[in-house]
């Protein structure tokens, strides 16, 4: 194994060929798009377990400083009403903490980096067909061109092309009916302290908040949305007004949170994946959001998608064929992705409260106070590359 193809330029891809790069294998990232979605979008949270997969590739000095470290969480019904506190994880050693960041800056540290380290990216390359031959893989593009590897990985996301080239009939992505909007407040002088998510079960809807250090707010919402909005609906839809609507009774803040926003995250629909049956095919692998995307509510899919690239890389650094590497890479990952896509599941199931839970929930909280032990599993995970990745 001398070299891949790795399909999508986000997160994952950038992260999958520093990994190969470290275990040997020259890896070439081929991107749909342009470089114009820089700056562009929302935020998210990087935890630990995340964060020290990165640190694994000597990666995660480049990014810590991109974001502002967030130590915990609360719970609230509004109004100033906190029902539970929580960490996001213990402190790595070197005290790093997870990170809020905006996703472009992620994905642009990330990026950068493979490009200083020498990895090439080509760029308006969508890819169309990949066939398997009998030395590797060949992937065709849009533009006509072609390109040639012993392996392919498919980092290209949700929509992924290489999950339906490996499986026709995988499933596609399942609606979780939830919007995501939000944006960033300027000039509010909240009273509260930076670095603490601050998630509230509004009357109408769910949002959450945190400050920046230089006193910018950070936040997002998850308005009900019962039935998937089109491309169009979501071009067309009035934001700021619809989320005035929805907070035009109880707390204050959100409404003062959306009126100090300049501009409004374009909304979105939310999409997970229970269970993607087919990972991997002929050379061929899906890694990342293309094989099991989560809710935005576990606050793990970039995490999800670091482990994966670090591990895969471990596995074909470790095996001695693809198809045996891409085996040990699905028994390694496969049981703890689909528990984080069903944590996530039942947290975005929990941000649409009804009166009767709106009552029970803060007397739960009251009796049981989960300590940090609780959600070790998902931040206390760690991939360590020097550990071997197959079984003796």
């Amino acid at each position: 194994m001398t070299s891949a193809l790795i399909i999508g330029g986000g997160v994952a891809g950038p992260v999958t060929a520093m990994a190969l790069q470290k275990a040997g294998i020259d890896a070439t990232i081929y991107e749909a798009y342009d470089r114009s979605a820089d700056g562009v979008g929302a935020f998210l949270t990087l935890a630990v377990n995340g964060i020290a997969a990165l640190g694994e590739l000597d990666l995660h000095t480049v990014v810590r400083e991109k974001g502002f470290a967030t130590t915990k969480m609360t719970l609230g019904m509004g109004e100033g009403k906190t029902m539970a506190e929580f960490g996001f994880g213990a402190a790595l050693p070197d005290g790093t903490s997870t990170q809020t960041i905006t996703r472009a800056a992620l994905y642009g540290a990330l990026r950068d980096e493979a490009v200083r380290r020498g990895v090439p990216i080509e760029y308006g390359k969508k890819l169309v067909a990949a066939t398997p031959t009998r030395n590797g893989v060949t992937a065709t593009f849009a533009d006509g061109t072609t390109a040639h590897a012993d392996l392919l990985i498919g980092a290209d996301g949700l929509r992924s092309t290489v999950r339906t080239i490996i499986d026709p009939n995988a499933p596609a992505p399942r609606y979780v009916p939830l919007r995501n909007e939000g944006g960033y407040a300027k000039g509010l002088g909240l009273d509260i302290e930076p670095g603490v998510m601050h998630m509230v079960f509004g009357r109408e809807c769910f949002y959450a908040y945190v400050m920046h250090p230089n006193g910018d707010v950070w936040w997002f919402a998850n308005p009900r949305q019962p039935h998937e909005l089109s491309r169009q609906e979501l071009a067309e839809t009035p934001w700021r007004e619809k989320l005035l609507d929805l907070f035009a009774t109880g707390d204050r803040l959100p409404r003062d949170l959306i009126n100090a926003t300049d501009e409004l995250f374009a909304g979105w629909n939310t999409y997970d994946f229970p269970k993607v049956p087919t990972w991997h095919r002929d050379n061929m692998i899906i890694i990342g959001d293309a094989a099991h995307a989560t809710s935005p509510a576990s606050g793990q899919g970039a995490s999800m998608a670091i482990e994966d690239a670090v591990t895969l890389g471990k596995c074909l650094r470790d095996a001695d064929s693809v198809p045996a590497a891409f085996a040990a890479y699905e028994s390694l990952r496969r049981k703890r992705v689909e528990r984080v896509v069903s944590q996530g599941k039942r947290n975005g199931d929990g941000k649409s409260l009804g009166p009767v839970m709106r009552r029970v929930l803060p007397l739960f909280f009251k009796l049981y106070k989960p300590g940090e032990e609780s959600m070790n599993w998902l931040y206390g995970h760690r991939v360590d590359w020097d550990t071997p990745a197959l079984a003796a």
